[in-house]
């Protein structure tokens, strides 16, 4: 891939057209993973986020790229009191060797009645990459 060339990657969901966004866009060695929730899968946060990591880590291989490469997390919680510590156990567990800068962010709603948890990613890949 060529230094400014843009791929846009798809996870095949059907708002993605609708809405006018991709999953996730690499240019050059920059990769950015789109605002990512579980799709319903899962009734607790830490369910949630396991599957939303699972979900990011997909799209991150399809940019040829992997979660040892993301530089940024943004993590958003309905119930940041409730959640932050078991949704930060589980940033931990994959994150923990990786270290990347991140925030974790109270909101009144995300899209989805029972969504918990959303989050969303940058990742820079090594030169030559």
């Amino acid at each position: 891939m060529s230094g400014g060339e843009r791929m846009n990657i798809s996870s095949g969901s059907p708002r993605e057209p609708v809405l006018g966004y991709s999953r996730a866009v690499r240019v050059g060695r920059f990769v950015m993973v789109a605002g990512t929730t579980s799709g319903g899968v899962g009734d607790t946060a830490e369910e949630q986020t396991r599957e939303i990591i699972a979900r990011i880590a997909t799209a991150l291989e399809r940019a040829d790229a992997t979660l040892a490469d993301v530089v940024r997390t943004r993590v958003y919680l309905t119930d940041l009191e409730r959640d932050f510590d078991a949704v930060g156990a589980v940033h931990g567990e994959v994150f923990g060797g990786i270290r990347p800068v991140t925030a974790t962010v109270g909101v009144q709603a995300l899209a989805g009645a029972t969504t918990l948890v959303e989050i969303e990613v940058d990742a820079i890949l090594a030169d030559g990459a």
